[in-house]
């Protein structure tokens, strides 16, 4: 990166860079951020490129910016850096990526941002193999940054349940294997039947989408299994139950409190039927 030379810019001057990943959100962390710069000024300068008309392109201070804006502040301390588009966005890739609490599209799309920008300039990142990747960061594996990079092929609701959690990093991956029309299908069976995929279940998409083709019967079927972690479960702690069965294992122990249960069914019809 060239030297930088320090101005004070009018936010009017200031543009998102454009087609960039990270998140900006009105959360508390924004309030905290907008009540320091209420207080104490902006002490992180952002990092800008010039482009056309007098405007700069901000690299990294999205946030900061945000904030400004709604503090009310009219004109930033930036360092300004004379760059191009490719050179940007590898600069603010490598700005934000350290940041803690990244959701899986952030990662995502930043990781294919970066690679196709490295691409632009003659260096191989994706088409030799995992190793070829690992410039892509110095924290992450060229095999992850693969897998966050696959998850761009996700059409944009099954990816944003990945960002809220509700499917796991590892069968999202799986799902991306998926045409469009597959995970629309997909979509609207996990809304119907109010469940998401498991990992077995993204596996058996996957392979059935490339050997044959998803109907949306074949979906249908599979999202319809009962899943290990949906059954409804009711645990008894084992120091509880020891004083009635001492010396049995899990499986006698079940079987016991099953004869039991059974037992005290039983005896309430009784007390019932005696009753009439």
């Amino acid at each position: 990166m060239n030297k930088a030379k320090a101005e004070y810019l009018n936010i009017s001057q200031l543009q998102p860079f454009e087609g960039h990943p990270f998140q900006v959100k009105e959360d508390e962390e924004m309030e905290q951020l907008i009540w320091s710069i209420l207080t104490q000024g902006l002490l992180t300068p952002l990092v800008v490129r010039p482009i056309e008309n007098n405007q700069y392109e901000v690299i990294s201070g999205h946030r900061r910016l945000h904030a400004c804006k709604k503090a009310g502040i009219e004109s930033v301390p930036a360092l300004v850096y004379s760059m191009n588009r490719d050179e940007a966005t590898i600069a603010l890739v490598d700005s934000n990526l350290h940041r803690e609490k990244l959701l899986p599209s952030e990662k995502a799309w930043a990781y294919k941002l970066k690679m196709e920008a490295l691409s632009h300039q003659g260096k191989t990142c994706g088409q030799v193999g995992h190793k070829s990747r690992d410039i892509l960061s110095d924290e992450e594996s060229g095999r992850q940054i693969q897998r966050y990079i696959r998850l761009t092929n996700l059409i944009p609701e099954i990816l944003q349940k990945v960002d809220e959690g509700r499917i796991a990093f590892t069968p999202a991956v799986e799902l991306s294997y998926l045409t469009e029309e597959e995970q629309y299908e997909l979509l609207e069976q996990m809304e119907i039947q109010d469940c998401t995929p498991s990992l077995s279940q993204a596996c058996r998409l996957k392979k059935l989408s490339r050997e044959e083709g998803l109907s949306s019967e074949m979906i249908s079927l599979i999202m319809g299994e009962e899943k290990a972690n949906q059954r409804e479960m009711f645990k008894v702690p084992m120091e509880r139950l020891r004083k009635f069965v001492p010396k049995a294992d899990a499986k006698q122990t079940e079987d016991f409190v099953m004869k039991a249960c059974e037992y005290y069914h039983r005896f309430l019809q009784r007390q019932k039927a005696q009753c009439r």
